[in-house]
């Protein structure tokens, strides 16, 4: 089998077996493939079964069918201390390592390249100090994890695997603790770490805004249905993440790549300069419109600035705003009163 893919799996089978011998299966039938270089990002509700798979992937735990190549070659086949120089895994668990520095948590990465004693060579310190200048943290070398924010400690743990230098890196939820900076960071600098060095990502996240923009790829993982999978806009153009993700009054909006908990309410139309656009219908989808084509039968806002707007009314109306929320005044009457006008 050849090696086009860094990860690909043949009709495998994902689970875990409980207390008494039972098996409990999650998914099976899937065929996947991570393509070099590229960012993955796995989606999908608690439960779907995200950690298992990613586990699964990883060697940790053993698939209950099919099969799983590394670089073209059968994970079965290799020995622990081969996995650890092909595939570095950053858990979503908060490391515990408060007690030494970064430098020397990054250091840990070596592990597979020192031998029994763990000695630092020359060239292993100059691959430490390239990791935490890669990540971003090299100015904070000398401090404790303990010392850290949550973001910069996932920068860390980042330097630490680059720092193993595995062609594959796989994180289960590694903005999970972060604020929304950090989380930005840390997907700008996985995106990086991507194409300038070449290494396939493979991720589990909740932060479906951030996937659409940053991943070349999504896996869109949810429990009784088949894996879907492909680039984000082939999924949003095709209307499989409306598939996905709508659900009891959450919509996922094909124009913004968001899900939106507020039901679809009257239709207005708006047009004009993109960005002010893009946020007036931000502003009526909150208050209970639903952007809509511009047409006649209903009102129709034209948004030529951020501080001017014209909003036209079925009746012929003609009304001047000098602000979203005053448009928002104008449009509350019909709102309130539920008269028809669609």
């Amino acid at each position: 089998m050849g090696s086009r893919y860094s990860i690909e799996t043949k009709g495998l089978g994902i689970g875990y077996l409980l207390s008494g011998g039972k098996c409990v299966t999650v998914h099976d039938g899937l065929d996947l493939q991570l393509a070099e270089g590229s960012v993955t990002c796995l989606l999908g509700l608690n439960g779907a079964g995200k950690s298992t798979l990613l586990r699964t992937l990883c060697g940790f735990q053993k698939p209950l069918s099919g099969e799983i190549f590394i670089q073209g070659r059968g994970l079965s086949s290799f020995t622990q201390s081969e996995l650890a120089l092909t595939v570095g895994v950053v858990l979503t668990e908060k490391t515990n390592a408060g007690g030494i520095s970064v430098y020397e948590l990054v250091s840990l990465g070596r592990h597979p390249y020192t031998g029994f004693f763990g000695r630092l060579r020359p060239q292993d310190h100059e691959v430490i100090q390239r990791s935490l200048e890669a990540a971003g943290i090299a100015h904070k070398a000398s401090s404790f994890v303990s010392e850290l924010s949550d973001g910069e400690r996932q920068k860390a743990m980042i330097a630490k695997v680059l720092a193993q230098q595995c062609p594959i890196i796989v994180l289960d939820e590694p903005t999970a603790f972060l604020d929304v900076t950090s989380r930005i960071e840390t997907m700008a600098l996985l995106r990086r770490v991507a194409s300038e060095q070449g290494k396939t990502v493979l991720l589990s996240t909740h932060d479906l805004e951030l996937a659409i923009q940053m991943a070349d790829s999504l896996w869109l993982q949810q429990s009784g249905r088949p894996m879907a999978t492909g680039a984000p806009e082939d999924l949003i153009l095709g209307g499989t993440m409306g598939e996905f993700f709508d659900r009891g009054g959450i919509t996922f909006d094909s124009t913004t790549g968001r899900l939106n908990a507020i039901p679809a309410g009257k239709p207005v139309g708006i047009e004009g300069e993109f960005t002010t656009s893009y946020w007036m219908g931000n502003a009526v989808i909150r208050n209970g419109f639903r952007p809509s084509p511009v047409s006649p039968s209903y009102p129709h806002i034209i948004c030529t600035s951020p501080t001017s707007f014209t909003v036209l009314f079925p009746d012929g109306r003609e009304e001047e705003a000098s602000s979203v929320e005053s448009v928002l005044v104008l449009l509350k009457p019909l709102s309130l009163t539920g008269k028809r006008f669609s």
